[in-house]
């Protein structure tokens, strides 16, 4: 009979043990894993895997030839920086037409996203920490600057910036633009993805979130 005991009080104590704690949550079917998911080489004609992640209902179009952050920005051929060495920044692959991505847009601004070789490797150190704030021209349009947080992306460097456009006529009617554009350097490539937006429009803008989410897919997308 104590042999009977012992023997079903150790069922209970297993029986227990199996059930989850509800303050610690379900339990899990297996352990989570903590190994980053490799870095693969860059297939820029992966590109076209990002196009469900972009925002439902815009309309998508492929971008064409050469493009640069400062022309998404607003801003044509000539246009000056100050500090000067602070433009390279907003024109990470000036020589190449082979630009590859997508644009969406929508009522909540237009999405860009761009897979390019660029004309140098990633951003100095030193440079970034003389641009945290610089200014743009061009023409009647000027633009102020500013370095952000940007994501963090293994095996890439990572460059965010956000600015705010005034373009000005000569009857003195004022337009506004505001861009957030995130970069990343990697396997001789260069990944941005700019979200440019109306501050006047009626509708709301996309959340400048989605700048940093769609970073982190194409990169995705591009390694594998």
């Amino acid at each position: 009979m104590r042999q009977l005991t012992v023997c079903l009080m150790a069922l209970w104590l297993a029986a227990c043990a199996a059930q989850p704690n509800p303050a610690l949550g379900p339990a899990s079917s297996s352990p989570a894993s903590s190994a980053a998911p490799s870095a693969g080489p860059v297939n820029p004609a992966n590109i076209k895997r990002i196009r469900s992640a972009l925002p439902a209902g815009y309309e998508i179009a492929d971008v064409p030839g050469s493009l640069s952050a400062a022309g998404l920005w607003g801003f044509g051929t000539g246009w000056t920086a100050a500090p000067g060495q602070c433009g390279t920044l907003a024109d990470p692959a000036p020589d190449d037409p082979g630009v590859r991505g997508y644009s969406a847009s929508g009522p909540g601004g237009i999405v860009y996203v761009v897979v390019a070789v660029p004309g140098r490797g990633a951003p100095d150190p030193a440079l970034i920490g003389e641009c945290a704030h610089w200014t743009m021209a061009f023409a009647h349009t000027t633009g102020d600057v500013s370095l952000a947080e940007p994501p963090h992306i293994d095996g890439a460097e990572t460059l965010a910036m956000t600015v705010d456009t005034r373009m000005v006529v000569e009857s003195g009617t004022e337009t506004d633009g505001r861009a957030v554009t995130a970069q990343a350097y990697l396997d001789g490539h260069v990944v941005f993805v700019t979200l440019v937006t109306d501050p006047g429009s009626p509708h709301p803008p996309l959340d400048s979130h989605v700048v940093g989410d769609l970073l982190v897919a194409t990169v995705s997308a591009l390694r594998t």
